[in-house]
């Protein structure tokens, strides 16, 4: 027991006194970025674009198949369950034509928009991928580190989107939850 505390207590130490180490280091960082404007070689000893270059391999966008894979099929399901509900809406809008079925409709229109737009941006995102590997292949790597940027702005963009539309759909989940609510208040 006595080993553990000590353990931990030398743990707790080593991780304050690599924050420390890491904020102070960001301090100084702060402090000369106001004079580099965005030249790496100011903060970086020895920076070479060449050299930067040259570490952009065949590995480095097949990093990222798995995640958009992921996010793909994240996507799809998504995509497949607002089908499901707005064919349903349409058969009760069918049956009974109320307000709410409408402006669940409209909701769901958006959030099947932003989610077409996510597959649009990540799909993207994974071709400009595939196509900076074959600019690597062919030795190309200043224009396949600009495809590789693209790629990356591609999928910030798509995860973006995605945020957009959590928040939508928690949105209209906080009014079902409050219909419920005032159901239950009337009774």
């Amino acid at each position: 027991m006595i080993s553990k505390l000590r353990w931990l207590t030398f743990l707790k130490g080593q991780i304050i006194k690599s924050l420390i180490t890491n904020l102070s280091g960001l301090f100084c960082l702060r402090r000369t970025f106001k004079f580099a404007f965005f030249n790496a070689s100011y903060f970086i000893p020895n920076f070479d674009k060449n050299t930067l270059l040259e570490q952009l391999t065949l590995t480095t966008p097949a990093l990222l198949f798995s995640a958009i894979s992921l996010i793909m099929l994240a996507y799809t399901n998504r995509f497949l369950a607002y089908a499901a509900v707005i064919r349903n809406l349409r058969d009760k809008y069918l049956q009974q034509q109320e307000a709410s079925l409408i402006r669940q409709i409209n909701n769901l229109k958006l959030r099947l928009n932003l989610t077409r737009y996510m597959q649009i941006f990540g799909i993207t995102s994974l071709l400009l991928c595939v196509l900076t590997m074959f600019l690597i292949y062919i030795e190309n790597r200043l224009v396949a580190a600009w495809v590789f940027g693209v790629a990356l702005l591609l999928l910030i963009t798509s995860l973006a989107f995605l945020i957009w539309e959590i928040q939508i759909s928690a949105k209209a989940l906080k009014h079902h939850l409050s219909d419920i609510e005032d159901d239950l208040k009337n009774r």
